[in-house]
């Protein structure tokens, strides 16, 4: 909700570093391996016995099919991959197994406008596993440290298994990324992505986000991750900021975001917001046909948002289903634009959520917080549990009213008379006053659901608490 608007790239110039790429004619075989030591001599053949110095060197060495093993130690130095590999050939850089291999950017300088400590421009068929990635740090406006930045276009990046922590601006007006997919190009996209396994926290972003998809972007998958206490967006899929050339192709597009575990992610005190609680768990800003399932997401500001924040563009076709949400202290699933100069959310699908005593700051957000400019979503069959704020649903727009609301089951300890719903502005207390002036939810029910162990926020269903 409300990012500002993010420094735009000038990026690809300094980037294209090029090296010509080796394609299919080339040999390839699936044995060949390259070993970097901290130990080791740049020198060497990257044998086991004889390994290389640097991760920098093994990549620049690699071809379709080569696995580089990075032993235990710290490598202080920023990692541009050249090569791609092949689809069934691809190459893989990873840390050793059981061994900590540590990518630390202290006392490096982010020297384009965009840069990642490893970085993936125009590349395919690309892995990278197992590393810690930290300490990548600006005090300038205009450079934007991320962790791990995949841009241009390709098909088959593999990310899986880091853990990207302390990558900040301290600027006031700065950006900075822990993962983030920019899609370039058109009409060649950045697709066939996998992002798995990382735990990305205790970042300063800014303006940006911890882990973001942009622009030309498509058929990605963002998957058991941990996202967490970090001060703004925890997952984004964004379109039509102008990072594609051709508008047609401005949008993530295809994905699904899922089993991911995100929490403690707050705007608050973050210097391009100020006091306000506007970042989202997990964001879906001008994107479409986009899954977020069976996430758990908590103690954020917002819990899941799909919303579009440029005039006259849509966020459509989104399917919000099968998520934990509690304890955010804004809304647990908003949607729409949040004033009425942004755009529109069409053709989404919100169903068998859990929303669980959001709105523990009182700001009005409710449960769910349908905002400006709704058209033809569906929110049914979800679970809606009231805190504090007795809000459940808030609409505190005039709307056409084109949304359809039913088969949810509503719950506020202190009963049904007490519950508090916004609708098209007005303030309506009770359940039965809510159906009658919304002419929503007509099989819907007040009931108290039977969670598994409500106390320890298992809120696994141990009798059926829907309406059907």
């Amino acid at each position: 909700m409300k990012k500002k608007v993010r420094v735009m790239m000038s990026l690809l110039l300094a980037f294209s570093i090029g090296m010509v790429l080796h394609g299919n004619a080339e040999k390839v075989s699936l044995k060949n391996k390259l070993y970097v030591s901290s130990a080791g001599n740049d020198k060497n053949v990257g044998s086991k016995k004889k390994p290389l110095k640097t991760i920098q060197k093994a990549v620049n060495l690699a071809k379709p099919g080569t696995t580089v093993y990075v032993r235990k130690g710290i490598y202080n130095e920023q990692v541009v991959i050249r090569r791609s590999g092949l689809k069934n050939a691809p190459i893989i850089i990873k840390a050793y197994p059981k061994e900590k291999a540590i990518i630390d950017g202290r006392g490096l300088k982010v020297s384009w406008d965009y840069q990642g400590l490893v970085s993936v421009q125009d590349k395919s068929y690309v892995t990278l596993d197992g590393f810690e990635i930290k300490n990548y740090k600006t005090r300038q406006e205009d450079l934007v440290p991320i962790g791990i930045f995949i841009s241009g276009s390709g098909k088959g990046i593999r990310i899986l298994r880091n853990h990207v922590h302390h990558i900040e601006t301290h600027h006031k007006n700065g950006n900075a990324h822990g993962i983030a997919v920019y899609g370039t190009k058109a009409p060649q996209a950045i697709e066939d992505i996998l992002i798995s396994g990382n735990k990305l926290e205790d970042m300063k972003l800014g303006a940006s986000e911890t882990l973001v998809l942009n622009g030309n972007v498509s058929n990605f998958k963002v998957t058991r991750n941990i996202v967490r206490r970090n001060d703004n967006i925890g997952i984004d899929a964004i379109g039509f900021e102008g990072v594609s050339p051709d508008e047609a192709f401005d949008q993530a597009r295809n994905g699904i975001i899922s089993n991911n575990t995100v929490y403690q992610i707050s705007s608050y005190g973050n210097p391009a917001y100020g006091n306000h609680y506007s970042a989202g768990g997990i964001y879906v800003d001008g994107g479409k046909e986009i899954i977020i399932e069976k996430n758990k997401t908590y103690k954020n500001d917002i819990g899941i948002e799909a919303a579009s924040e440029h005039a006259g563009k849509f966020t459509s076709f989104i399917t919000i289903r099968k998520n934990m949400i509690y304890e955010n202290r804004s809304a647990g699933i908003a949607i729409g634009g949040y004033d009425s100069k942004r755009g529109s959310t069409i053709k989404s699908i919100i169903t068998d959520n859990i929303l669980y005593k959001n709105d523990t700051k009182y700001q009005d957000g409710g449960q769910l917080l349908l905002q400006y400019n709704t058209k033809q979503n569906r929110i049914e069959n979800n679970i809606m549990v009231a805190g504090n704020s007795n809000l459940l649903i808030s609409s505190p727009f005039k709307q056409k009213g084109e949304d359809k609301i039913d088969n949810n089951v509503y719950y506020l300890h202190r009963g049904e008379k007490e519950t508090r719903w916004i609708w098209k502005t007005e303030e309506i207390i009770g359940f039965t006053a809510y159906k009658k002036k919304s002419l929503q939810d007509r099989n819907s029910v007040f009931r108290k659901p039977k969670f598994a162990d409500e106390s320890k926020r298992d809120f696994r269903l141990n009798t059926k608490s829907s309406t059907n």
